[in-house]
């Protein structure tokens, strides 16, 4: 089994002139010549950290592999998954069966498992997924894909708002619409007339072509999740922490 995050390291950058060259003898020198597995690992590691979704490989012995800048991010106080020393856990007792069922069912019996850990607000949903090797031969890994606290990431929708021509005042009746605030609300929160909330709803439908306050929601919580470039910065500093095994409350 590849550890991922070794391979990334060893990567070395590209040199986009030297590809442009051709070889001695006349042979096109492009990427698909030129980068290597080494490479190509160290740029999927980099795709997987764009990716707004925590995601985290575990291998068949439920080690941990990798875990891409999000999934690290994610893992704070109030996650119902926590980092203990090495180790990834369920944060309550009544979790640790389930998360521990999960992971064996997909690296040892390839299945599929989708698993609610946490309460309230901090209530999780984790998609578990087989990962078999290369050719489909054993051992098989495991892939955790972390759900979304929260519908509409800021970044996207501050990004939206730049692409329709929002002014500030409209991005924030806009965040706070897609974080479920009614209208009268958004005008207490800023302490305006609901009139001048509903004008500003009115402009935001016009720019963007949103039918209804719900279809706006809709749009924005469809966007591509992006990183921001905080919580990259956040999560590069957990990414240099040693790699951690998976344990959930076994021995």
């Amino acid at each position: 089994m590849f550890d991922l995050i070794s391979i990334a390291e060893e990567a070395a950058p590209v040199n986009d002139a030297a590809m442009r060259r051709p070889s001695a003898n006349g042979e096109y020198r492009g990427p698909e010549r030129r980068r290597g597995p080494s490479s190509l690992s160290g740029l999927l590691i980099a795709m997987l950290d764009e990716i707004d979704y925590g995601m985290l490989l575990v291998a068949d012995d439920l080690h941990l592999l990798h875990a891409n800048h999000v999934a690290r991010a994610e893992l704070d106080a109030e996650h119902p998954l926590q980092l203990l020393g090495r180790e990834l856990r369920a944060r309550q007792p009544r979790d640790v069966a389930l998360l521990h069922g999960a992971l064996t069912d997909a690296c040892r019996r390839r299945l599929r498992r989708l698993v609610t850990l946490g309460d309230g607000s901090q209530r999780v949903c984790l998609a578990v997924v087989p990962i078999p090797a290369p050719g489909d031969a054993t051992p098989t890994s495991a892939l955790v894909m972390l759900g979304k606290r929260q519908v509409c990431q800021e970044l996207s929708v501050e990004a939206f708002a730049r692409a329709h021509a929002l002014t500030p005042a409209e991005t924030q009746v806009l965040k706070a619409l897609c974080g479920g605030a009614r209208p009268g609300e958004i005008a207490l929160q800023h302490s305006v007339a609901l009139s001048t909330v509903r004008t500003q709803v009115g402009s935001i439908r016009a720019k963007t072509g949103a039918e209804t306050i719900g279809a706006l929601v809709r749009m924005v919580a469809l966007l591509p999740p992006m990183v921001g470039a905080l919580r990259r910065s956040l999560a590069a500093a957990a990414e240099r922490r040693p790699t951690c095994t998976v344990a959930a409350g076994y021995g």
